[in-house]
């Protein structure tokens, strides 16, 4: 394999050029000059400058590039300046990680292809099958999908890719840490064999290295920056905070930093619900986003994100890939990503195209090690930053107090004080009076808890004691309290064959004991995404068949079973197969108990 390297640190290869001033030097068609004028783009940038020619040559090409270099058009240039608009049939193939990429992909590749007659069709799970058959039948020369979708369509045959001439992977590392391998290969092998392969990734771990070993023939392999992955115009700065009340340490941040705009990325979608709850009460603009959401609901948001209508978006890594925001100002890592790549994807967010970006991250105890081998591998030494300060404190004080009066009294109106309340509003010692209801309220809320901690604390059982499930009987009925210590005590000889049918009450009450059942296997699970009442939502609306008629649902880190009678079996099978978590589809198989 060729290597060229273009980091300004490391120096530059003598035969390949690090800038081009023009896109004259490309020698492009007065089509493609005219319809890149119109999107915006006056001069390459590197990863474009880069490619350009070795894509042209027919090679093999893989690319390590951060997100937001402008790797869409360094391969959506070259395939519109080769396709021929008078031949027919799909002559290139572009995989991404999820279905707002592959929008976003397509998008640009229309724009590109616009004047040239080049068409594009994007086929993702979620939407109507016909029509993306009806989309590609109407001539598009280019075809953009989610490896599961695309899959389907050649299983189905629905689609030919037999003319295909051109396949990229778009976002590699990304697809295959969301278990695309599978799908993926079983493409490839699938398309013809004379094709030039392009490979665009962030970073090259092994898997990305087995994939190109075993599918791309002497690749070129371009590295826009080397080891420092991170723009040198991104500034990395981490608060060591204690992980305990993290929401609000998330509050002080940000009136400290006050960014101008900003995604705030979370491993799991609850975290995203409730931190952007917490932020609209304390006042902030903020919204959430994560895979919850309808794929119409979500292009809302993004849409509302461009347009600056959202200032502060909280979302998961998997819903924001999609996401284009080229005046991004901060990327903050609430919960730092468990994996390194995750957290060059989430920084490569901010900072585009030579403007200024920050990256702050929110450090526990437990993500230290994760945080030195960042500054180990990719040699990124974040800056740490003080969080608490006398006047944040305070100010983090008013915000608790302010939600807590939201909470208490902001669903509805005090009966009969509405005009006292207006009055107090507009009269010249309006600031003395509320001040003085507000001491009031809260020293008498803090009067309560006080009175209250003595009698928990005597109340509060021995450790060797099973605690009341209700409140103990007054002091003078003492002779009653042996008597109930004594029948909690005896409770666990005598009821354990009680518990094992709780247990197996997950099952509903009407399925038939009586009728065979069987067990399937769901190669998903927790860490997934995936929800049992998603999953039986789902199956319930595909088959029409009653919840009643499924049985126990099992659901492990990494996989879930689900016993049905056998006479739902294959139908309940093949529905799974049309179910999709996190834009990839679920794999169901006979489990090998059955």
């Amino acid at each position: 394999m060729n290597t060229r390297d273009c980091d300004t640190e490391q120096g530059t290869a003598a035969d390949l050029p690090c800038e081009t001033q023009s896109f004259d030097d490309f020698d492009l068609h007065r089509d493609v000059e005219r319809a890149i004028k119109e999107i915006g783009f006056e001069t390459p940038t590197p990863v474009q400058a880069q490619t350009y020619d070795t894509i042209m040559d027919g090679r093999d090409v893989i690319v390590m590039a951060q997100t937001g270099t402008g790797k869409t058009a360094a391969f959506g240039i070259p395939i519109v300046q080769r396709l021929d608009p008078k031949d027919k049939g799909i002559a290139a193939l572009a995989l991404t990680p999820t279905r707002e990429l592959a929008l976003q992909v397509s998008k640009e590749l229309s724009a590109i292809g616009k004047y040239r007659d080049i068409r594009c069709a994007t086929v993702y799970g979620g939407a109507s099958f016909t029509k993306q058959v009806a989309e590609v039948k109407q001539g598009a020369r280019i075809v953009v999908g989610t490896p599961g979708r695309v899959l389907d369509h050649i299983r189905s045959r629905s689609i030919s890719f037999a003319q295909v001439g051109l396949l990229v992977l778009d976002e590699a590392d990304e697809m295959l840490s969301m278990g695309f391998e599978k799908e993926i290969s079983e493409i490839i092998e699938s398309l013809p064999k004379e094709r030039q392969n392009l490979l665009f990734s962030a970073t090259i771990p092994d898997d990305i290295r087995r994939l190109t070993q075993r599918y791309l023939d002497d690749a070129a392999i371009i590295s826009v920056s080397g080891d420092a992955v991170a723009a040198k115009e991104i500034s990395h700065f981490v608060y060591l905070v204690s992980g305990q009340g993290r929401q609000r340490d998330m509050v002080r941040i940000l009136e400290a930093e006050r960014p101008d705009s900003a995604i705030i990325f979370c491993n799991t979608r609850d975290e995203t619900q409730l931190l952007a709850r917490h932020l609209k009460s304390a006042g902030f603009n903020a919204d959430w986003l994560n895979s919850d959401l309808s794929q119409h609901d979500r292009e809302i948001i993004m849409a509302r994100t461009r347009k600056e209508e959202i200032k502060y978006l909280v979302a998961t890594d998997v819903a924001a890939r999609g996401i284009d925001v080229s005046h991004l100002s901060h990327v903050i890592n609430y919960s730092f990503p468990d994996s390194l790549e995750i957290y060059i994807h989430r920084t490569g967010r901010t900072g585009r195209m030579g403007r200024q970006g920050t990256a702050i991250s929110l450090i526990t105890p437990q993500d230290i090690g994760n945080l030195y081998y960042l500054r180990l591998t990719y040699k990124i030494y974040p800056i740490e930053k003080t969080l608490v300060d006398d006047a944040a404190e305070a100010r983090n004080t008013e915000i608790d107090q302010l939600i807590a009066l939201r909470q208490g009294f902001g669903a509805k109106l005090q009966q009969g004080f509405g005009p006292l309340a207006r009055r107090v509003i507009q009269d010249v010692y309006a600031e003395r009076i509320v001040a003085g209801l507000l001491g009031a309220y809260f020293d008498q809320q803090m009067g309560a808890a006080l009175a209250t901690a003595p009698q928990q604390a005597e109340e509060k059982p021995a450790p060797t004691q099973a605690k009341p499930k209700t409140a103990a009987p007054p002091r003078k009925d003492r002779s009653a309290r042996p008597k109930a210590q004594k029948t909690d005590k005896k409770r666990p000889k005598t009821d354990p064959s009680k518990e094992k049918p709780e247990k197996k009450s997950n099952a509903p009450d009407t399925l038939d004991t009586d009728t065979p059942l069987e067990e399937i296997f769901i190669d998903a699970g927790r860490k997934d995404g995936l929800r049992i009442s998603h999953l039986m939502q789902e199956i319930v609306q595909i088959t029409g068949l009653p919840r009643t008629s499924i049985g126990k649902v099992r659901m492990l880190t990494r996989s879930t079973f689900i016993t049905v009678p056998e006479d739902h079996f294959s139908t309940v099978l093949k529905a799974i197969g049309k179910i999709e978590v996190e834009g990839r589809p679920l794999k169901a198989e006979p489990s090998q108990k059955s």
